[in-house]
């Protein structure tokens, strides 16, 4: 299998004098899913950030495609974002309030004219029918086009969040706690939709949470965060074998109670 991303020692220290990560490498391969682990503090956001470019790291390198991102201008940059995305933990946060839902979800459409992917090619020029096509995808009732976010669940907005980072076809998508705002009920459903749309459309995923039995719900592998690095790094099949590394197995005896 092709590394859909792979980055290789990345180091980040705040001003405060926070070391968020140490030296640490990762890969995703293209139709896997890779969870992450780790108590709050250990350097997962800051891992996902890096990830996406959305903070500059001290050291390392960041490959999607085979292309490096770290070494790409302005340009070229945004041209390659449109093959990774983003879901984060707050929906309400990520859709603009004053925005139509419509509108929320087509935004990278508008922005990225020219992408045209597979499942929206015979609806491309008629942007309700786009919009009603990603609803549709993502399991969220077409008469939500017009409603602003205050008038959806917390459920309903992170499907609205999905339907938008779906919408350009990327290969790869950060998932950064997408459930922890959620019921558990709620929480069930996100997960079985996530896991549905990579089947569907061969996504690659990082799922990053503090939740293991999320993660083993979704993942392939699971690599373990603790204080900046990488800890552990092993299928999700082999979680409760005993030669784990002690921080693992402190997060599996949590999980099992």
């Amino acid at each position: 299998m092709t590394d859909v991303l792979a980055a290789y020692n990345l180091t980040k220290a705040y001003s405060s004098g926070c070391q968020a990560l140490k030296g640490l490498s990762l890969s995703v391969q293209k139709g896997e899913c890779v969870g992450l682990v780790g108590e709050s503090g250990s350097g997962k956001s800051t891992l996902a950030r890096c990830l996406l470019l959305l903070e500059k790291m001290d050291e390392g390198a960041v490959f999607l495609h085979g292309q490096p991102l770290h070494l790409l201008g302005k340009k070229a940059l945004r041209n390659m974002r449109r093959h990774m995305q983003a879901v984060f933990q707050h929906p309400a946060a990520a859709l603009n309030p004053r925005l139509k839902i419509i509108d929320s979800v087509m935004e990278a459409l508008d922005v990225y004219r020219d992408a045209c992917p597979s499942y929206l090619r015979d609806v491309r020029e008629q942007r309700e029918q786009c919009a009603k096509r990603l609803f549709d995808m993502v399991g969220l009732e077409s008469r939500f086009l017009y409603s602003y976010p205050h008038e959806l669940s917390g459920g309903q907005k992170q499907r609205a969040v999905i339907a938008r980072a779906i919408s350009i076809q990327p290969s790869f998508i950060v998932f950064d706690e997408p459930t922890a705002s959620l019921d558990m009920y709620t929480q069930g459903q996100i997960l079985a939709l996530l896991k549905e749309l990579q089947r569907q459309l061969g996504l690659s995923y990082l799922f990053i949470s503090h939740d293991v039995s999320a993660v083993c719900a979704l993942s392939d592998r699971i690599m373990v965060m603790k204080e900046g690095r990488a800890v552990d790094h092993f299928f999700t099949e082999d979680i409760f074998s005993p030669e784990r590394h002690p921080y693992t197995q402190k997060l599996v005896n949590l999980f099992a109670q």
